[in-house]
Parts: C-alpha cells; sequence; structure tokens
C-alpha cells in the first residue's frame, strides 16, 4: 500500500473522498468548519506537488434529489479561505459533462468541489455504476472522510476497485485517524481507562464487550448509568432507564469481575427535579435518588473518584458526556473529565476522545488541543472499536 506522504502528486488528478458534512444556519452560513479544516493538510500537500485536487463529499440527507439547502456550493468560499485563498471551482453535479469537462480542464495546483453525492440515490446504496462514473475523473483516489469509513456507499468503499493498487490511499486525516484508533485498540499502555458515557446502554453494548478485553478500568457515566445502578438493586427515581438492558447491564458487571476489569459507576449524582436547565437541584447518591428526581449529571464525589483513576492511566479512551452538559448547569462532570483527561495527557498519557458529543465538549471547554487525538468520525470510531470492519479502510487495504 503506498502512503499518501510519499507519493508524488505531480501531473495528477486526485479525487479525494472528504468529509464536508458540516452544519450550516438558515442563511447558508457554516456554523462549525472543523471538518474542512481536517482536509486541509491531504489537499495542500496535493497542490503543492502540482497535483489537482477533486473534492467530492456528501451534506446533510437529502431525500428528494438536488435542494438548494444541501448544495456544497455554499462551501465554496471557505474552503477557498482555509487554502489560503486558492480559488476552488463547482461542478453542479457529481458525475457527467460539466464535471468531467471541468476536471479536463483543471491546472496544477487547482481545486474543483464536486455538487453533493447523495443528490444521487445510487450513492447510499453503493452502486458500481455509478462509482464507476465518479472514478473516471481523476488518477488517484484518496479517501480521507474517516467519518463515513464505516458506511459501504459508492464514494466511500466501491470507488476503490475501479483504482489499482498504488493508485489508491488514505489521505493524512484518515491515516491519523487509523493510527490513533489502532494504537487505543492493539498497542494501548496500561493502564488503560476507558470512559463510556452517553444516554443509553444499547448504543453501548458491544464497544463494552469489546473493552472487556482491553481496558484496565471502565468509567461508566451520563443516563446509562443508571440503568446499571438500577440492575445492582438502586433506587434511581425518574432517571433514565432502559428496562430490558437490566440483564445486559448485569452480565457486563460480571463479565468486568471475571476479567479483572474495575468497572466504575458515578458514586453521586446531581438531580434534578426536571429536565430543564432552570430546574431545581440538589445532590444524591446515585443509588438511592428519591421519587420524582431524576439524575442529569455526575455529583462532585464521582468527578474526584473518576479523575483519580484517569490520572493514574497510561491510556485513555473517551467517549460520551457524563451529563446534560448542553445546560451549564449540568456540564460540571463533563468538563471535571475533561481537565483530568488533559492533566493525564500532560503527564505522558495518551488519550483519543471521540463521539459528537465529547468532541463538542472537548471543543467548548477549550481542551482540544490538551488531548493527544480528537476524532472526526463518532459512528465510524465507534464501530472500529466494536471490531467491525469498515468498509472505507477495507477499500483501501485489500
Amino acid at each position: 500500500m503506498s502512503t499518501f506522504s510519499q507519493y508524488n502528486f505531480a501531473g495528477q488528478k486526485a479525487l479525494i473522498r472528504v468529509d464536508f458534512n458540516v452544519p450550516l444556519n438558515d442563511k447558508f452560513e457554516i456554523t462549525d468548519d472543523t471538518r474542512i479544516r481536517a482536509a486541509i493538510p491531504t489537499i495542500k500537500k496535493i497542490l503543492q506537488d502540482g497535483g489537482r485536487a477533486i473534492l467530492m463529499s456528501h451534506l446533510g440527507r437529502p431525500k428528494d434529489g438536488p435542494s438548494e439547502k444541501y448544495s456544497l456550493k455554499h462551501l465554496v468560499k471557505r474552503i477557498s479561505e482555509l487554502l489560503g485563498g486558492t480559488p476552488v471551482l463547482f461542478a453542479n453535479d457529481c458525475i457527467g459533462e460539466q464535471a468531467t469537462l471541468t476536471a479536463n480542464m483543471l491546472k496544477p495546483g487547482e481545486v474543483l468541489l464536486l455538487e453533493n453525492l447523495r443528490f444521487y440515490k445510487e450513492e447510499e446504496k453503493g452502486d458500481e455504476g455509478f462509482a464507476q462514473k465518479l472514478s473516471r475523473l481523476g488518477d488517484v483516489y484518496v479517501n480521507d472522510a474517516f467519518g463515513t469509513a464505516h458506511r459501504a456507499h459508492a464514494s466511500t468503499a466501491v470507488i476503490a476497485k475501479f483504482f489499482p493498487p498504488g493508485k489508491k490511499m488514505f489521505g493524512l486525516l484518515m491515516e491519523a485517524e487509523v493510527k490513533s484508533a489502532e494504537k487505543v485498540l492493539h498497542q494501548s499502555q496500561k493502564p488503560f481507562a476507558a470512559i463510556i458515557g452517553g444516554a443509553k446502554v444499547s448504543d453501548k453494548i458491544l464497544i463494552l464487550e469489546t473493552l472487556l478485553d482491553r481496558a484496565s478500568d471502565i468509567i461508566i457515566g451520563g443516563g446509562m448509568a443508571y440503568t446499571f445502578m438500577k440492575a445492582e438493586g438502586g433506587r434511581i427515581g425518574n432517571s433514565l432507564c432502559e428496562e430490558d438492558k437490566l440483564p445486559v447491564a448485569l452480565d457486563l458487571l460480571k463479565k468486568a469481575e471475571q476479567k479483572g476489569v474495575r468497572i466504575h459507576l458515578p458514586s453521586d449524582s446531581m438531580i434534578a427535579d426536571k429536565f430543564d436547565a432552570n430546574a431545581i437541584t440538589s445532590m444524591a447518591p446515585s443509588n438511592n435518588i428519591p421519587d420524582g428526581w431524576l439524575g442529569l449529571d455526575i455529583g462532585p464525589n464521582a468527578c474526584d473518584q473518576f479523575a483519580n483513576v484517569i490520572k493514574k492511566s497510561k491510556t485513555i479512551l473517551w467517549n460520551g458526556p457524563m451529563g446534560v452538559f448542553e445546560m451549564a448547569k449540568f456540564q460540571h462532570g463533563t468538563r471535571a473529565i475533561a481537565e483530568a483527561v488533559a492533566a493525564a495527557t500532560q503527564k505522558g498519557a495518551f488519550s483519543l476522545v471521540g463521539g459528537g458529543d465529547s468532541v463538542a465538549a472537548v471543543n467548548q471547554f477549550g481542551f482540544a488541543d490538551k488531548v493527544s487525538y480528537v476524532s472526526t468520525g463518532g459512528g465510524a470510531m465507534l464501530e472500529y472499536f466494536e471490531g467491525k470492519v469498515l468498509p472505507g479502510i477495507a477499500a483501501i487495504e485489500q
């Protein structure tokens, strides 16, 4: 497999699958350009070599073909700015005559952005004919979209078969994502702490199963913690609970004990009389929450308890918040975790943060540059840690 950094793109048209699925407001302005920024180093390397960059991406979930709301033309100005003023051409389709002509006219150092791939149903269906049409636009295929690596779509997995070995590769972002995930999954230094949060146990069963064979400590926070509390016979008031997952929670606790993995549940919780930013709040043991109250964040003792575990760790994986951090009253726990992860990283631990909410929290609290790696692919990262083969990665590696 030729690596991106060693490849010379001079005179080549590089067809790059990027993940520019960014949020836009009602004026079609980008509200968070993280994903575009993440792909810039890959694009720059191609242009600096004297190559031509053809970018393809999806945006949103358009239901019925082309629509203004999901057009990638709204991104042209920002991409150009982030590339230091390099002009970015736009094709109003991703296949067809205009796309082909513009791609063929590109000069070295120029960039072309294709229209939204998902304006075609064939993209998500992984249609081979559609993938082949796309493949004709470039000499080399570069997949730099880790965020969609778990989807077997035409532009992420199927297209690779139309490029010979040595002419298909990961971009710099994808390389870094895969390397960071491998480091945690296969080369982790012990003690290894996995911090798993979020609302539902059901979303995290598979990753918890995988981690039981790798982690020394598993910290469980967020709404999912109360399912574990109840499974152990605790009183959780009106806190979130997946009744049908109580046996699964008990089973995970039992397996952890057999494997010598320490599971940490929050000793106390910040509770509220309703799910509301202005709710009345109080503190309670997580396994003894009064009726009518619900846990919306981990409490101060749990913060200390979790921070102590994190600070002793050499490898840290963080996926999912500790509470309803979108509301100011209930973000203390998630912030405390971010601080502990940053402190451990400073002492030499390797920390990987992934999953939409954890990434948003790390960015919001200003800790993104204080952890080792922030993953751009929430769903892809989860599936990777669940031990699944990601089609977008397999297509390049085969």
